[in-house]
């Protein structure tokens, strides 16, 4: 999707962090775009931050963990703006923990968001896409998380990996109706993600202020040195209008990625040398 200017893009997690640095680099190439958030305050501040660098841009507040929500958001985008051409499936909140101390609520919570969340953006907004046929583009935000990963942060990654998973697939799916699909796997990126616990609703025990912990700590000291949102938002646009598939921002995650690969064929490769499927194989061939 080379030419954005005048086309319009929906974006979930918008008022701040990654979703507004998207907002800002598609407004400025000369598209509409619309953020929705849970938080009213934020949205009304981004808007009138964007607005002031004559970025067309709107707001409406969505709890993406609700099906309904989503797509009472997609029919408000589509009365404001007629079409939809870009939707970035960027909410997503983070929590973890040693093993068996993560709270059930905290599961719940990660995998309604982080997940649902995706796949009610992509199931509510590609059919839209496709009536329009003016072709599109898709990108769910992961992480790098979910390409590697470290002990401490499981419901997070879990769902990241998914994510990686289900653009992968929905890739194949929608090329044919000219509709790009990518998967931002970015590294560290200074959001508030760390500080999510304070957005998180009734339905799953309500705010909770961020806890001592020395992965959290960790985190938090990556986060504040990585990138600027505006940065990611940048390099959103470009994969948008190269149409890649794997959005990734920062080559420190390389090693780990080769090494976590290196480890998966070697698994292959003990699978070819294995007694007991050479034997399988012997037992059912003709």
């Amino acid at each position: 999707m080379k030419d954005v200017k005048g086309k319009t893009a929906f974006i979930t997690g918008g008022a701040s962090g990654i979703g507004l640095g998207m907002a800002r680099a598609f407004g400025l190439a000369g598209m509409k775009v619309m953020l929705a958030d849970l938080d009213q305050a934020k949205l009304n501040t981004a808007v009138e931050g964007l607005k002031s660098q004559q970025i067309d841009a709107r707001a409406v507040v969505c709890d993406v963990t609700s099906r309904g929500e989503v797509q009472r958001a997609a029919l408000q985008t589509i009365d404001a703006f007629g079409k939809v051409h870009v939707v970035c499936n960027n909410a997503g909140v983070g929590a973890g923990g040693t093993l068996g101390e993560v709270e059930p609520r905290n599961w719940d919570w990660v995998i309604d968001v982080n997940l649902k969340g995706v796949y009610y953006g992509v199931e509510t907004f590609a059919p839209l896409i496709k009536s329009h046929g003016e072709g599109g583009h898709i990108v769910n935000t992961a992480s790098m998380l979910g390409l590697v990963t470290f002990g401490g942060v499981e419901p997070y990654t879990a769902t990241k990996y998914a994510v990686v998973g289900m653009s992968e697939g929905w890739r194949q799916q929608l090329e044919p109706f000219n509709i790009g699909m990518s998967v931002l796997c970015p590294s560290w990126v200074r959001t508030g993600i760390a500080e999510s616990g304070r957005n998180r609703t009734t339905a799953y025990g309500g705010a909770i202020e961020p806890q001592a912990h020395p992965i959290g700590d960790m985190v938090k000291a990556a986060i504040a040195g990585g990138f600027d949102p505006d940065v990611v938002g940048e390099r959103v646009l470009e994969a948008i209008r190269a149409n890649e598939l794997y959005i990734i921002v920062g080559s420190d995650i390389r090693a780990m990625v080769e090494a976590r690969f290196k480890a998966i064929l070697e698994g292959c490769e003990a699978s070819e040398r294995s007694p007991a499927l050479m034997r399988a194989k012997k037992q059912v061939a003709p």
